[in-house]
């Protein structure tokens, strides 16, 4: 079982790069089961709309996870009622919209259950994460309630996301970072079984700042009245993301590879 877990997509040049590249890369890596972060996937760069939903389906995703972010275009409030492929951060502050976990069928017939966390630390405010994980894991266990699980935390923070990492160890098949834009080198299978990796990165520009217009990010730094709302760049995005290579009999990893594709990074 592979499964492709892909970073926060970035405006325009991330959907572009993902219509261009992603149903040959699922095809060439023979990938089952594919999970991205879309949740700054508008023109704008903040946001999702169901159209692009719609286009990342029709690409071969299969679920779009999201974050702090997720209202930021207002048609999600009802769109992701209607779309159970769209999900949110399970510990928002309650009652939000939509779902934070979900299990879906893999292209092999397999279960893959999803879940959204986002982190507290420097974050929007939303409930307890570590309490929401424990709560998650008393009703949910890998192999009775589903094949595979997927976890993707939403955070800021390093300590934040390798705590939750090691809290899953041995009850996920995959934890992964998510929000700060920028892959991390330490993707590994932990002791118990898990694979992890602090941040997925992004599927953006990275001739960029975390994505956003350089020069215009500069002058936001600089205080420089001439600055603008921040805007996404424009340019051939990198794909980042991981694949990981699963069990079938435990739902545990047996492998997992940094997955970095096209664009100013290092191509894999």
């Amino acid at each position: 079982m592979k499964i492709l877990f892909l970073g926060d997509v970035v405006g325009s040049s991330g959907c572009d790069a993902l219509k261009k590249n992603l149903p040959e890369i699922i095809k060439n890596k023979k990938i089952d089961f594919v999970v991205l972060n879309g949740e700054n996937a508008a023109e704008q760069g903040v946001g999702i709309t169901e159209k692009i939903c719609n286009e990342m389906f029709s690409y071969g995703v299969d679920v779009i996870t999201t974050g702090n972010h997720v209202w930021d275009q207002k048609e999600t409030l009802l769109h992701i009622e209607k779309e159970n492929r769209l999900i949110r951060p399970e510990n928002l502050i309650k009652p939000s919209p939509g779902r934070g976990f979900q299990v879906f069928d893999a292209k092999n017939g397999l279960k893959v259950g999803v879940l959204n966390l986002m982190g507290n630390v420097f974050m929007k405010k939303c409930d307890d994460v570590f309490v929401e994980a424990e709560n998650f894991l008393k009703k949910n266990t890998l192999k009775d309630d589903y094949d595979f699980l997927v976890v993707d935390f939403h955070g800021e923070i390093t300590s934040e996301k390798m705590a939750i990492g090691h809290f899953f160890d041995g009850k996920a098949t995959l934890v992964i970072g998510t929000h700060t834009h920028v892959p991390t080198n330490d993707s590994r299978v932990l002791e118990n079984g898990t694979a992890y990796q602090t941040d997925a990165g992004m599927c953006g520009n990275y001739n960029s700042v975390i994505g956003m217009d350089k020069l215009n990010s500069l002058k936001k730094f600089f205080k420089n009245k001439e600055a603008k709302k921040h805007f996404p760049a424009n340019g051939e995005a990198s794909l980042c993301g991981v694949i990981v290579e699963a069990n079938i009999k435990n739902g545990l990893a047996n492998n997992i590879e940094n997955f970095i594709y096209g664009g100013d990074l290092k191509n894999s």
